[in-house]
């Protein structure tokens, strides 16, 4: 399956370090974000997951969930989550999912091309690259970002990102290059200037397509 913005997420049932979940279940009216990781005990990996844990109280204030992937098994995942913590400083409170069948990693197609090749590979020498998904409330894939191997994700960005899809999420609304919360918004140009103005106050029109209003907080 081919994730597209707007798909559906899959829906799966997963053992993870924290229990059994089904993920729509488990997303319930949340935001979520599903990160998928190589392999456990490895070093790139360690400080990502070290850094959504020290965003545990952003996630939350953004009513988001978080939630790994990696081909590893329960029990390694929570020998992880030792140094996870001692790395970051913290706990790391959010689940991580043990996908050592590939089930999740190919259902959300997050392998690299080579491991979809019939040549008998395995869990061991199939690693996932480095995806990320943002999921709205409704299970509709909002946001994807996949990274190589070799290149830690700044989830800053991520944080960012999701501020401006839940400022935009159902909403006529856009929001520019490099923007973060509090900075002007870009309006939709399903309104014209009176109803724009009506909905988010007066506009700083800087071309005819491009109208800035005040975040509306």
């Amino acid at each position: 399956m081919s994730l597209r913005i707007n798909t559906i997420v899959p829906n799966f049932t997963a053992e993870t370090d924290k229990g059994t979940i089904t993920f729509h279940d488990w997303i319930g009216d949340s935001w979520a974000i599903l990160f998928s990781h190589p392999k456990d005990f490895t070093p790139v990996c360690t400080t990502e997951f070290g850094a959504v844990a020290q965003l545990a109280d952003e996630w939350a204030a953004r009513g988001t969930k978080v939630i790994g992937v990696s081909v590893d098994g329960v029990e390694e995942h929570k020998g992880w989550k030792k140094d996870i913590e001692s790395f970051a400083g913290t706990t790391a409170d959010f689940p991580i999912i043990a996908d050592s069948d590939l089930a999740v990693s190919k259902a959300f197609d997050m392998l690299p091309e080579d491991a979809y090749m019939p040549d008998g590979r395995t869990p061991a020498d199939s690693a996932t690259v480095r995806s990320v998904f943002i999921i709205s409330p409704d299970k509709k894939v909002q946001l994807m970002m996949t990274y190589p191997m070799s290149v830690g994700r700044n989830f800053a960005e991520i944080l960012r990102a999701l501020d401006a899809l839940q400022k935009t999420y159902g909403a006529p609304l856009a929001t520019p290059a490099n923007w973060v919360t509090g900075q002007d918004v870009v309006v939709a140009l399903s309104l014209d200037n009176d109803a724009a103005e009506a909905k988010f106050g007066a506009l700083d029109i800087k071309l005819p397509y491009l109208r800035m209003a005040k975040d509306p907080k």
